[in-house]
């Protein structure tokens, strides 16, 4: 009788200090998450402080720009820049469908490439996955250079003022066939070969179970490939001429920044009353434009792009 109390009293002891215990472990983590969020907050709020003022400084006047310098809140107002910019609307507007289309295009294709190309290499059955994986990672550390590359496109390709030639270089790249490649590396090779017994075909096997699971590298690939289309302008400064009547958007607002630089410059050699164009504003206009439609895709990737990027990542 005695044994049973003094087990039941120990009993009641043990219950409280696991129940003090879990309350300090409570209060610990709760802490510890108020922390997380405080110092979380702090850094998103460092992120989007440099895209307000960008956004403040396009509406503001050049004068107020060039005495008292960029502020997050506009000391005078003004849409100078946004009327030079969109002074030519037809222009905007088909620059802005050039680069809606292309970036449509281009991600469409380059992820069902990239994602076919990163299926057969991973494959253990593909004889030839190490050669043109070697063949691949061996195109990142050396380049044939621009000339080369200049007389193949406008020379052996003919695609010399051809919206292709913005397109096609874009379309794969080896880091993103890596990152495909690792990604589909998870995806248990016995999957395959059931289906296989079962009488699927390859292609069917990669529309019907492999590009379902790989959805978090299919939203990773597509977001940095949505990425590179958007901000291309190299590519089509070099091949398209001013015989393709709208350009990219990147290209066109690059364009429209130089311009105005040398009517502000010949305007002050060649003696004339100084021309009123707002430089500073413009340059941030044209950062708000080009920006902000390219964001909105962010939230449609987001529950799959933290996951994608860490593919390939060591566990602990």
């Amino acid at each position: 009788m005695q044994n049973n109390v003094n087990a039941d009293v120990l009993a009641g002891v043990d219950a409280r200090k696991y129940q003090g215990s879990q309350k300090v472990i409570d209060k610990s983590q709760r802490f510890i998450q108020v922390i997380g969020v405080i110092f979380t907050g702090i850094i998103s709020m460092l992120c989007i402080l440099p895209f307000i003022l960008i956004i403040s400084a396009s509406f503001t006047e050049e004068r107020s720009i060039t005495l008292y310098g960029f502020s997050l809140i506009p000391r005078a107002v003004s849409l100078n820049a946004y009327r030079l910019i969109f002074m030519n609307p037809k222009q905007v507007l088909g620059s802005y469908a050039v680069t809606v289309g292309m970036t449509a295009v281009g991600t469409a294709v380059g992820l069902f490439i990239i994602s076919m190309t990163g299926y057969a290499l991973q494959r253990p059955d593909f004889p030839l996955r190490n050669v043109i994986s070697f063949y691949i990672y061996f195109t990142t550390l050396f380049s044939g250079g621009l000339i080369p590359f200049y007389m193949m496109v406008t020379q052996t390709l003919k695609l010399k003022d051809s919206y292709f030639a913005v397109l096609l270089p874009l379309l794969m790249s080896p880091w993103l066939i890596i990152l495909m490649k690792n990604f589909l590396k998870s995806i248990p090779h016995s999957i395959t070969e059931s289906a296989t017994i079962d009488g699927a075909g390859d292609f069917y096997i990669f529309l019907k179970i492999i590009l379902p699971t790989a959805k978090p590298a299919l939203a990773t690939v597509g977001l940095f490939l949505a990425l590179s289309y958007w901000n291309e302008w190299y590519n089509s400064m070099l091949f398209l001429s001013s015989k393709v009547i709208y350009k990219p958007l990147q290209l066109f607002l690059y364009n429209t920044i130089n311009e105005a630089r040398y009517i502000r410059d010949s305007a002050a050699a060649s003696n004339i009353p100084a021309v009123d164009i707002p430089m500073e504003s413009m340059k941030m206009a044209t950062a708000v434009i080009a920006t902000g439609p390219i964001i909105f895709a962010y939230p449609f990737v987001q529950k799959y792009f933290i996951q994608g990027i860490t593919i390939g990542a060591v566990k602990g």
